[in-house]
This record gives structure tokens, sequence and C-alpha cells, in this order.
């Protein structure tokens, strides 16, 4: 059996995955916030989240070279991206990396560049765009790339769009990251309760745009092969 060490920030990134391939087990892995343990299609995921930005993610995977040599076959990064490509819409697939894939549903090609904050405007993804080249923006993939190069094996972003090129987002997210560097919920809803006729609508849009992005992610996962 296969194992494939599966890295998203957030556990909401992971919802439609354990929805279609559950159930999850719980998985001891010291220094991650969540993380899961499934068996799909004679194969093991082993999910972990630990916040958002490279930071987090070498908090989570630093160190576990070691305790992992020789038992995954494959480091996989997902999660949402925000989309660089106006043709992208909200729930689209993009991938990238060296992973074989045998994918049973849509899916774009494309390059993903990794920032360490939120793009936050459109104006901002078009520059990034124009600057990079790139289809879609992260906060984590290039770190996770790092991470299995380091310990020599094969890495592959599969990712989902949560917002488009011509979205601005509802509130700058930078503002509100804790000590840690995790986004505060509970400042995020003040925001929110502080000006409810202009961040509240925005941020209810949001939430159904990623709530469509996880179960377009699991649909992925659940019909595809690594």
């Amino acid at each position: 059996m296969r194992t494939w060490l599966v890295v998203a920030a957030e556990k909401q990134e992971f919802t439609g995955i354990v929805r279609r391939c559950g159930p999850a087990r719980p998985l001891e892995w010291p220094g991650a916030e969540f993380a899961r343990e499934i068996e799909w299609k004679g194969e093991r995921w082993w999910l972990v989240a630990n916040g958002p930005g490279s930071m987090l993610v070498r908090r989570a995977l630093a160190g576990r070279a070691q305790d992992l040599k020789g038992k995954v076959d494959g480091v996989v990064s997902t999660g949402f991206c925000g989309a660089l490509d106006p043709a992208l819409t909200h729930g689209a697939v993009i991938i990238t990396g060296e992973t074989p894939l045998r994918a049973g549903a849509s899916f774009v090609q494309g390059r993903i560049v990794s920032t360490s904050r939120v793009v936050v405007t459109a104006t901002e993804k078009k520059a990034l765009r124009e600057s990079t080249g790139a289809d879609a923006v992260d906060m984590e993939f290039e770190e996770v790339k790092k991470i299995a190069e380091e310990w020599g094996v094969p890495v592959r972003a599969i990712r989902v769009v949560s917002d488009i090129a011509a979205e601005d987002m509802p509130l700058d997210f930078n503002r509100y990251r804790d000590d840690r560097g995790s986004f505060s919920r509970g400042r995020i809803a003040l925001a929110a309760l502080v000006r409810p006729f202009t961040v509240l609508p925005g941020l209810l849009r949001l939430e159904r745009n990623c709530r469509l992005a996880a179960e377009k992610l699991g649909e992925f996962f659940a019909n595809s092969e690594f």
C-alpha cells in the first residue's frame, strides 16, 4: 500500500475529501493542529494541516524526515487558492508537480506561485499574474515542495479556486493573524460586526465559495489515483 502525505493549511480544506473518501481516523502527528488518516482505493492518505504560510508548514513537517523515511511515497500540497488567470472559475481544480496522477475529474494543468501573505485585491492578483505568469496563488506549495525535495520524494500541488481573479477579498486578512501566524476567527468576526453591511456579505459569499471549493476538491480526490 502506498502512502501519500497530503498537506493543507486549514481543516476546512479537507472537509470534501473526508466526506467522500472517509472515514478519517486520528493520526498521531506532533506539531500539527489537524492530522487524520484515510485509506482509499488501496492507498493511504495522511492528511495534515497546521495553519497558513511557509512557517507553519515547516513547523509541522520539519524534522520528520527520519520518521517518514521509506514510509511516504510522495507529498501533495492541497487546499484553496486564488485564481490569477481570469479564465479560472470558482471550484476549478489546478494541479502542478511531478507525482503521477490519473484524474477522473476535470482539472487545469498550470503554475502556482506561493506568497507570504494573502493576495487581497483583484489589482494585486493582476500584477502578480503579469510579474510571474502564474495561474493561481497560494501560501504553502513552494515550502511543501522544498521539504519534499529535502526528503527525496515527489511532490504535486492539487489546488481548488476559492476566489477568482476579478474578486477582492472582503477583508485584508493579513491584518487578522495571531501571534502564531494563524487567522484569528474571533477578530475577523468582530470586524464583520463592526461593518455588517459591507464586510459581512462578502464574508458570507467567500464562505459559500470555500464550501463549494472543498466539495470540488473532495470530488477530484475521490475520482483520481495518484
